[in-house]
């Protein structure tokens, strides 16, 4: 076949080889197994582009299963997000999707197999003893005084687990390995435990759930998986995955291979530390859009082949590192520069008079969708008397730099007219009330007839001709590079992570703008409706990023 035009890595080097051997008879199986006790993040994303993406390029498939072994963690909602994260980033498993539960029957009898070989029994140490037995990392662990139990005592104690004659704790089941090996996860490992809880897919069918590491390689197994991709944490669960395999007559042999996981700094992608920020209402949800799972950056408008062009940027490999925000950040920038129209939109309002404008005057210009891409087309933007442009455009006493509006000075509305400061109106308190303008009717478009260079050109919208909406300014939600490793990262959140700006005044274009839609705000950044809270009747925008990093200047 023709070789993928992606760059290579040692991944698709193993499959290429597999293909030219025959050894999986010139099959391509992979599988994306979340469990679903939790919503992906980004490091998720890149497993996601990586084992969908290779079963594309290779003709192959790819399935979704659920690796449902633990009730007490497991809620439909997160099945939900999960199905509907992998389809929003661009990819679909079609009738192969799977869950462990689905096997519960099938592992039940192979755990029935282990015993009767001899290679599992039924321990009915307490977890804590469990653990004192185990040993350490330089101290070989102690058999268990269950350990010699007979065949048959195993297979009857074991049925009588399953028939929920116990409680929670009174028995595990055990593989039979090595309580001397120096990988603690050969150390007879649990393969089953009493658990009476209702399973989300399931119902009450059972009171004991196979393992993780017992369900995962069987399920990969009954599912004829043949190249099994997971992250390096899982190397040292590899010996029990094929150890497991190879006890048992099993209808294919899979292979594991590790990858590097996705760390990126000024962010956690721990569930459990996701969970916590939730738990403790740091954010609003598991979908806020500081959150680095999928479905927060979704809301917060990073589009998905941003989020696949970054997971292909950094690369596949078998050593650990640290990816810079920023480069995803860039990716964002890059895709939105490309594909998104630009509108006006001024976030702390200024009001500005032009005095030699008349009261009952309109225009209206055409500006492009799109500086680059004339097939975006054009909006008509409406132009009044009394305008508005930001706070930040103005300045009183102006230092020599700054260009844009100040007593005196003249500068370019963006595609509308020359304006020259005269004025400036003052509250009782000395604050900025308006700024008094006149214009120059022969400069329409923004240019002056004679020639003259103006150096400043400011966004702005009409008050006769514009909307107003809640604009949330996000950044990122650390301060520090890496949260967590030198004190508690519930410690190390950014207070500026979020600001809410509810009064913004945006062109009339955007008031028909529908959730998810993304746009440039002209000197902004660029924005996005957010997916749950904007509407019609209340125009709500998230900042995804800024026009250019100013991070590196944050924090310097």
């Amino acid at each position: 076949m023709d070789q993928p035009s992606l760059p290579s890595h040692f991944l698709r080097q193993i499959i290429e080889d597999d293909l030219r051997t025959n050894k999986h008879q010139g099959r391509v199986i992979t599988r994306f197994p979340p469990e679903p006790n939790g919503f992906l993040h980004i490091g998720h994303a890149k497993s996601i582009c990586l084992n969908f993406g290779l079963a594309r390029d290779y003709g192959g498939r790819c399935h979704l299963r659920f690796d449902d072994t633990n009730p007490g963690k497991e809620d439909p909602i997160f099945v939900a997000s999960i199905k509907e994260d992998v389809h929003w980033l661009g990819f679909d498993w079609g009738e192969h999707l799977y869950h462990a539960s689905d096997y519960f029957e099938e592992l039940y009898q192979f755990a029935v197999d282990l015993i009767k070989q001899g290679k599992a029994y039924v321990c009915s140490l307490s977890a804590e003893e469990v653990r004192q037995y185990r040993g350490t990392l330089t101290e070989p662990g102690t058999n268990s005084p269950y350990r010699e139990r007979s065949i048959e005592d195993n297979l009857d104690l074991f049925t009588r687990m399953r028939a929920g004659e116990f409680s929670e704790g009174a028995h595990i089941l055990r593989a039979k390995i090595d309580m001397a090996s120096p990988n603690m996860n050969m150390r007879d490992p649990a393969l089953y435990r009493i658990l009476h809880q209702e399973h989300q897919n399931t119902g009450d069918a059972w009171c004991i759930y196979p393992m993780y590491d017992f369900a995962h390689g069987l399920s990969d197994a009954l599912e004829h998986i043949t190249h099994s991709i997971c992250t390096l944490e899982f190397a040292d669960h590899k010996p029990l995955y094929d150890w497991i395999l190879d006890q048992l007559q099993v209808p294919a042999r899979p292979r594991q291979y590790e990858f590097n996981r996705l760390n990126i700094n000024y962010t956690v992608t721990s569930k459990r530390r996701l969970k916590l920020l939730v738990d403790n209402k740091i954010v609003g949800s598991w979908s806020d859009p500081r959150m680095p799972t999928i479905s927060g950056l979704r809301r917060r408008g990073f589009p998905p082949a941003a989020l696949r062009d970054f997971c292909e940027r950094i690369g596949v490999s078998r050593s650990e590192s640290c990816v810079d925000m920023g480069l995803l950040e860039n990716c964002v920038r890059e895709n939105l520069d490309a594909t998104a129209p630009r509108a006006m939109a001024v976030l702390k309002p200024l009001k500005l008079v032009i005095a030699n404008y008349p009261d009952d005057q309109e225009d209206f210009f055409t500006l492009a969708n799109h500086p680059k891409n004339p097939d975006m087309g054009t909006r008509q933007v409406g132009f009044s008397r009394e305008i508005y442009i930001e706070e930040s455009d103005f300045m009183e006493n102006p230092s020599s730099k700054f260009f844009r509006l100040a007593p005196g000075k003249e500068v370019r509305l963006r595609g509308a007219y020359l304006i020259t400061c005269e004025n400036v109106v003052k509250n009782p308190d000395g604050t900025i009330k308006e700024v008094i303008c006149t214009y120059d009717p022969a400069s329409r478009g923004g240019d002056a007839p004679d020639g003259r260079k103006v150096k400043g050109t400011l966004h702005w919208v009409s008050a006769q001709h514009c909307v107003q909406a809640e604009i949330r300014l996000y950044d990122r939600l650390f301060m520090v590079e890496t949260p967590g490793k030198d004190a508690d990262f519930l410690t190390q959140i950014n207070p500026q992570s979020l600001e809410v700006l509810p009064h913004c005044l945006l062109e009339q274009s955007l008031a028909t703008a529908l959730p998810e839609d993304r746009f440039q705000f002209e000197r902004q950044g660029y924005f996005c409706a957010d997916r749950l809270d904007h509407s019609s009747r209340r125009l709500v925008f998230n900042r995804s990023v800024t026009l250019r990093d100013s991070w590196s200047k944050i924090t310097g």
